[in-house]
């Protein structure tokens, strides 16, 4: 029953998160704003389909433990369109408040993506196995954490002047925490994997702060990538 439960949970975030990337899209107008958001949306749910689909073939066929390179192969597609859905987090943020051109944090923050993405394509992260690298694990995740902690930091500072995402700093910093402990201890306790579905609210509260807070027409802003 476990298992259908997490299929079910699964097969909805996927269906209602692609519903919201694409309604923003089709919805956006001219708004840049809108768009950028539908976009970075359906980089989310697109990447986190490679890793989900086969993850809940296995839940309802009971074959999750015959399947690791699908998984493994899933979960590195994951790490990297993660790793593009916070770039253009940044540049949302950015075009969302005005920012001037800021080419140090700009520079810093791909800097960090590049790290992230070499280390999740590293070979010594045994992907395709059964018994994936934890020390890779935690080297490919201390760039990303530091993108995330630039991301809270981000939206942090504009809580109180954007009222549509005074709880964006929040939504990301509560996905890190529950998915720094199953980086951590999955491997040994394989129950602490349950904090992914919190860990995915999470994401689903960010989504939605951008579907409900974004207008759906509005003038063209820009798109500030330098």
């Amino acid at each position: 029953m476990g298992a259908i439960m997490e299929a079910i949970f699964c097969i909805c975030y996927l269906v209602c998160v692609c519903a919201m990337g694409v309604l923003m899209l089709s919805q956006s107008r001219g708004n840049s704003q809108r768009h950028l958001f539908g976009v970075l949306t359906l980089v989310l749910v697109g990447g986190d389909a490679f890793h989900l689909v086969p993850r809940i073939y296995g839940l309802l066929a009971n074959k999750i433990d015959e399947i690791p390179a699908a998984l493994g192969f899933g979960t590195l597609v994951t790490s990297i369109t993660m790793t593009v859905f916070y770039v253009m987090m940044y540049h949302f943020w950015r075009q969302r408040n005005k920012s001037g051109k800021n080419t140090a944090m700009t520079m810093t923050l791909y800097a960090l993506a590049a790290v992230r993405v070499f280390a999740c394509i590293h070979p010594a992260n045994n992907w395709l196995s059964a018994d994936p690298s934890l020390t890779w694990g935690i080297i490919r995740n201390i760039p990303f954490v530091l993108i995330g902690a630039l991301i809270i930091w981000l939206f942090a500072q504009t809580a109180k002047s954007d009222k549509a995402f005074r709880f964006a700093w929040l939504a990301v910093l509560l996905s890190f925490l529950f998915y720094i402990p199953v980086v951590l201890f999955a491997g040994a306790a394989p129950i602490v994997g349950m904090l992914m579905l919190p860990k995915t609210l999470c994401y689903v509260w960010l989504i939605a702060m951008g579907y409900y807070g974004i207008e759906k027409a509005a003038n063209n802003t820009g798109f500030i990538w330098g």
